[in-house]
């Protein structure tokens, strides 16, 4: 007996895992494989998805991966220390890393080692930030003339914490402040530190009286509360803001930093110098330092209460490129980490900012917008989209949005009426690379940058298709615009076609030794697959209980690949 097989991949980080596992079983018993994927290429809906390739380091790897969107290896770079954790393509075709140095001094999420690696492996310069007072962690951001910015705990210990008006009931022995350092590469294989801007020196409290920066927290958004915490017990946590996301504005100048654990997103002049950077003047705002607009959390700064809060632990705050849609807006993975319904969202936001580059901030009111301008979730009970830690968002050229949720290594497009199109989910986990028909568990991912086929690193560069990460890959589900892939010299033929019962399969000598045949719905779902004899070139296909609509029909060979539409009717 013939099963068809429905099961969107949408659910299969949901409680659907134990249907799915019932299904399979249920197949194998009846001699048709059930190809539906567990790990690497999970949708795949032809005709409207953003070409490119995406890239990403799994958090428990060493290697950084280049994926074409059927899921399938393009390039990869080793590296001697797993991600700390983020990590870019550069216009020379370089991948610029950060890497975990493993600091006893500070917690999981240390990375302290920064490295550029060329496209055929070579490490081309490397510099550490890492020891007992300072270790660079979560993000980096290349910079247009060469530079990058860096996010650094900045440890400092209880009496200078003190001395700044921090209350000794909620301070351990240290406390980690942040800072943004931007370095240079030296051109002999390291590079050095050109500018800094430190949390601590944009302070303000109103716990001790006697201190310099006393001072009414409403009257100061501009400056950073010593005192405030959202932990429990916050003598026992010294990660005190938690930065965990760094973005840089060539057009404005300007740096935005996440705030993770202040459920804010902060921005300050670039143009200042190191000195300005430390001061409440100078630079093209004319605020040094000081902080130029904050958002998401007016509690902070005692302008709001806990119902005027938006952003929950959020994650990978940046502007949107020039030339996309939204441009200049500011997007936001909101991870939603304890917020009342337990779900994430992708915000957009549009600041309320001036020709000049300036932010617009009313007497006694909290900064502007009250409300996102476009968001994305999905709070359903049954396929609730649940991040509550690392993840991204990324605005796609033709107006999609990449979303990757990190916990669980998933990445998903989708378009501007919020529907999914395409999903990936990362093979590389703890124990190795999983095989594909296993529940994959701790394959968790940091952030997934998509690159168009035309970005300038890939001049020059011959980008191959390979296998697909997973082991034991199966059967493709990917069908390129929905026609043809892989090989367009093939011949075959179907009849009936359109068909209601059984389908008739002759293939050509073009194919050489057909073995998988894949009926493909239009969310790129398999619906039926099977395995037959690699010689057999005349094969019968039953359909009949197959919903009308229009369907894929892959056909696999050992050297070469085909794919025809097909349409059922009843």
């Amino acid at each position: 007996m013939n099963l068809s097989l429905f099961h969107s991949t949408r659910h299969l980080d949901s409680t659907y895992k134990f249907l799915l596992l019932l299904l399979i079983f249920l197949c194998a018993g009846n001699g048709l494989t059930a190809q539906i994927p567990t790990v690497g290429l999970l949708q795949f809906e032809p005709g409207n998805q953003q070409n490119g390739y995406v890239l990403f380091a799994p958090v428990r790897s060493t290697t950084t991966y280049l994926i074409d969107k059927c899921g399938r290896q393009v390039h990869s770079w080793n590296s001697a220390y797993k991600p700390g954790f983020d990590g870019y393509l550069l216009p020379d075709g370089s991948l610029l890393r950060a890497g975990n140095s493993a600091n006893p001094r500070f917690s999981f999420d240390a990375g302290g080692i920064i490295e550029k690696i060329s496209w055929d492996g070579t490490i081309e310069w490397t510099y550490r930030i890492s020891d007992s007072t300072k270790c660079q962690h979560h993000d980096i951001k290349p910079m247009p003339n060469g530079h990058v910015l860096a996010v650094v705990w900045d440890a400092k210990r209880f009496a200078t914490a003190i001395e700044n008006g921090r209350n000794p009931a909620i301070t351990d022995t240290i406390i980690w402040s942040e800072k943004i350092i931007e370095i240079a590469p030296d051109g002999a294989g390291s590079a050095n530190v050109v500018w800094e801007w430190l949390v601590w020196d944009h302070l303000v409290q109103d716990f001790d009286a006697t201190k310099a920066n006393f001072g009414a927290l409403k009257d100061h958004p501009e400056l950073i509360n010593v005192n405030y915490s959202t932990s429990a017990n916050p003598k026992n946590s010294p990660d005190w803001i938690h930065a965990n996301s760094v973005d840089y504005n060539p057009t404005l100048d300007q740096i935005m930093i996440s705030a993770s654990f202040f459920n804010e997103v902060w921005i300050v002049d670039h143009s200042t110098t190191t000195q300005e950077a430390a001061s409440h003047s100078g630079g093209k705002y004319g605020k040094g330092g000081d902080l130029l607009y904050r958002w998401g959390n007016p509690v902070t700064y005692n302008r709001g209460t806990d119902a005027d809060r938006i952003l929950y632990g959020q994650h990978n705050p940046h502007w949107i490129e020039n030339g996309l849609v939204d441009e200049g807006k500011i997007m936001i993975f909101n991870n939603g980490f304890r917020r009342p319904g337990n779900y994430s969202t992708v915000e957009v936001i549009i600041p309320p900012i001036n020709a000049n580059g300036n932010y617009i901030l009313e007497t006694d009111k909290p900064y502007l917008p009250n409300s996102s301008y476009w968001s994305y979730a999905d709070t359903s009970a049954e396929t609730r989209f649940t991040a509550p830690t690392m993840s991204s968002a990324q605005r796609l050229s033709n107006g999609n949005t990449l979303v990757c949720s990190g916990p669980v290594g998933t990445f998903f497009e989708i378009t501007p009426d919020k529907k999914s199109i395409w999903r990936y989910k990362n093979p590389s986990t703890i124990s190795g690379i999983a095989k594909q028909g296993s529940m994959p568990s701790i394959n968790d991912v940091f952030k997934a940058i998509l690159y168009p086929p035309n970005f300038a690193g890939f001049n020059g560069r011959t980008l191959t298709a390979g296998k697909p990460i997973e082991l034991d890959p199966g059967p493709s589900i990917c069908t390129p615009d929905g026609v043809e892939s892989e090989n367009l010299n093939g011949e075959i033929e179907l009849y009936p076609n359109p068909v209601n019962n059984i389908l008739q399969v002759n293939v050509s000598n073009t194919i050489i030794q057909p073995i998988d045949y894949l009926l493909i719905n239009t969310l790129g779902n398999i619906v039926i697959s099977q395995r037959i004899n690699s010689f057999d070139k005349k094969f019968q296909l039953d359909v009949h209980v197959v919903p009308t609509g229009m369907y894929a029909l892959k056909i696999n060979g050992i050297t070469s690949s085909i794919t025809k539409k097909v349409v059922i009717i009843k």
